[in-house]
């Protein structure tokens, strides 16, 4: 029987037997309002009409109007005549009143008609008892006609519960087990369903859908591992190192290139994690390092490896291979590959470039310090006076040799960056020489705006590890900007506190301030903040922390757009055992 038949049914039959059980309670309910509006209407009405009858009979002696009374209760009977015999005890009652009207103290009459009234309230009594047998019969009839009706629902109701579901859920939960064996290329998966219906050609269609799938595996198998050659092929003839993962680390292929460069075998990697190798390989722990971060925390900085008899550069690129899988809503990691791209002549011609800007700016010290003296001699009023426009042309000179003289400054210490032979010569350094020197060479500058330095060090700060010649640069840097940046008539604060095991100096001016999105951006080389009118070169915050960070330390800027900024960096503390 197919699924649609069984449902039609079953929920048929229930809701016709649910229908017959409440046209079975509507018809009892209504028979049994007949018989009781049958007591109350016939029976009832006539034991009232005999009441008021008796008591107009009590009060015919003293009363005029009872005579009245007891006729208009009469007139009411002889319209209620509904028992057997109650006619006759009717006419009777008429009869015997007829006479009580010629003879109002006939004591006889009297007691006649009240002998006939008591007989038409037995009649009624009886009736109304008889009829009360009737209506509890009837009421035991509809309770043992409508429970047999209920149990039938309820059996129907039952069957359909335990059978239907399983009926209809078990075959879906099969079919649904055999579609993730498919769904995981078991295409040798089949189902029987001998229940009959929908469900015997749904499984039919699946078998035969299953068997189709597998013969299209077997036929594309060749193809498949075709193309996989291709693929290795591919990647061994990649001139840059190519190392492949799976979503376990585990390697799952390499090309020569990697080969080469790492000087391992293929038996040391395939297979093996990324954490098994890099605890045997130095170089191996240093290129799978960021296999286990995430993206953005990834870092970008080149790896040194001696190959080709020289030491090269490469730039690692770890790339995660996410795939969304048919069916699914969210992507997959199925694994990672890392790519080294040489950058060795880039380097080679980057170190060039450094070099020269090295030679260049050393070579322009000397032209500018002679172009410096000359102005110093000019400004002597001993060799002859200048007019007016001779002293702003002068000016003009002096101020843009300075500042070629700070730029060519700037470019040396880059190169000594860029080159890495920037030498840090770390020591106990006592705090309060480097802040006085910072201060002495920014205080020209900062009086000619009228700006005043306060100075807060905390009292147990006393001595740092540090190279005071580059700490110094550093903080000079700081109050140069925080001078150039502050408003006339502003304080600069300079504080200087422990912070756990480093110290830390702080530099806030009352400036502008940054914005928000350019401060990550501020320490970056040649950035300067778009819309500045000041001058500058956009090197010296660079520097600042190539300085800070070679001593171990760190550097930070902190700003409130519209209220300045805060510039910090720490260093290590002394130590008590180290004074």
């Amino acid at each position: 029987m197919k699924i649609k038949t069984k449902l039609t049914f079953g929920v048929g039959s229930l809701f016709l037997m649910i229908f017959l059980l409440a046209a079975l309670s509507g018809w009892y309910v209504n028979r049994l309002k007949k018989d009781t509006a049958n007591i109350l209407t016939a029976n009832y009405n006539t034991l009232l009409y005999a009441k008021n009858m008796l008591l107009a009979l009590e009060e015919i002696p003293v009363e005029k109007t009872a005579f009245t009374s007891f006729e208009v209760n009469l007139d009411k009977q002889r319209k209620n005549v509904t028992e057997v015999g109650e006619q006759q005890t009717t006419n009777a009652i008429a009869k015997h009143f007829l006479q009580l009207k010629d003879k109002p103290l006939d004591v006889t009459v009297v007691s006649s008609i009240r002998k006939d009234i008591a007989l038409l309230m037995e009649q009624n009594m009886t009736a109304i008892s008889r009829k009360s047998i009737l209506a509890d019969n009837t009421a035991e009839h509809a309770i043992l006609v409508i429970s047999f009706a209920g149990a039938l629902c309820f059996i129907i109701a039952f069957i359909l519960l335990v059978n239907l579901p399983s009926n209809i859920a078990d075959p879906i939960a099969r079919l649904t087990d055999s579609i993730r064996q498919i769904a995981g290329q078991n295409y040798k998966e089949r189902i029987d369903l001998q229940s009959g219906g929908e469900f015997t050609e749904l499984a039919a269609s699946f078998n035969s859908m299953a068997e189709k799938l597998e013969e299209y595996a077997e036929s594309k198998l060749e193809k498949i591992l075709k193309e996989k050659k291709r693929i290795e092929s591919l990647v061994d003839n990649m001139r840059d190192p190519v190392i492949g993962f799976d979503e376990d680390r585990r390697v799952i292929f390499v090309n020569e290139e990697a080969l080469r460069i790492t000087n391992l075998h293929k038996d040391q990697l395939l297979g093996r994690s990324a954490l098994a190798v890099s605890e045997e390989n130095d170089l191996a722990r240093d290129i799978f390092k960021d296999l286990f971060l995430p993206a953005v925390n990834r870092e970008k900085n080149a790896i040194k490896i001696y190959a080709d008899d020289r030491e090269s550069y490469f730039e690692k690129d770890v790339i995660d291979i996410n795939v969304l899988q048919t069916g699914e809503l969210e992507p997959k990691l199925i694994g990672q590959v890392v790519i080294l791209k040489n950058i060795t002549p880039f380097k080679e011609l980057d170190l060039a470039k450094t070099n020269f800007i090295g030679t260049v700016s050393h070579e322009f010290k000397t032209p500018i310090a002679a172009i410096q003296m000359g102005v110093q001699l000019l400004e002597n009023e001993q060799i002859g006076p200048l007019n007016t426009e001779q002293l702003t042309l002068l000016n003009g000179i002096k101020d843009d040799s300075s500042r070629l003289l700070q730029i060519t400054g700037e470019l040396l210490n880059m190169t000594q960056v860029e080159s890495g032979s920037i030498q840090i010569n770390l020591h106990a350094t006592e705090i309060q020489p480097i802040i006085e020197y910072a201060v002495m060479a920014n205080q020209f500058a900062a009086n000619q705006k009228n700006i005043h330095f306060a100075i807060e060090i905390a009292p147990t700060v006393k001595s740092i590890i540090a190279d005071n010649e580059k700490t110094a640069w550093v903080l000079t840097n700081f109050l140069s900007n925080a001078v150039r940046y502050s408003y006339e008539d502003s304080v600069i604060h300079i504080a200087v506190e422990n912070i756990g095991l480093k110290t830390r100096f702080t530099v806030k001016d009352n400036g502008q301030g940054i914005e928000a999105k350019y401060l990550e951006k501020i320490f970056a080389r040649y950035f300067r903040v778009p819309g500045s009118k000041k001058g500058g070169t956009g090197l010296g915050l660079s520097i600042s922390k190539e300085f800070i960070e070679a001593q171990g330390g760190e550097i930070g800027v902190e700003s409130d757009y519209g209220a300045g900024s805060s510039f910090y960096f720490s260093l290590r503390s002394v130590a008590p055992n180290e004074k």
